[in-house]
């Protein structure tokens, strides 16, 4: 087909292209190559072992009056998120970064896949 357009008299370019990797790229970033993360390990545990111990702290969230509680209904899941959030909220309840609630206030949840190829849990408070 090139031949053909060349017999034309058309000016044809030809180019040669092909990936390189840049240096360093093609490791994986892994948190301990940061030097930062290597000099103080005690400040970056690998796993957090559970809240501080509790404190009071004089809070209070003023509500507009007459205002009623936003609830809405959760999203459908499919059976990998079900199991999938059934794992995580065991697992912040084992923590003690969770705990029952009969709020009347609620969110959905639902699940943003990370690079790595797990879920990253998230609740969506829009009305």
């Amino acid at each position: 087909k090139t031949h053909k357009y060349m017999l034309k008299g058309c000016q044809v370019f030809l180019a040669h292209v092909t990936t390189k990797e840049a240096e360093g790229k093609s490791e994986k970033k892994q948190l301990e190559n940061v030097p930062i993360v290597r000099n103080f390990p005690e400040v970056f545990p690998e796993d957090l072992p559970g809240l501080p111990p509790t404190q009071q702290v004089v809070f209070q969230i003023d509500l507009i009056p007459g205002a009623a509680p936003i609830a809405q209904a959760p999203y459908r899941l499919a059976p990998p998120e079900m199991k999938e959030l059934s794992e995580q909220l065991k697992e912040l309840s084992d923590k003690g970064f969770k705990r029952s609630s009969s709020s009347p206030w609620g969110a959905p949840v639902l699940f943003v896949k990370k690079n790595d190829g797990s879920f990253r849990m998230s609740i969506d408070y829009r009305e």
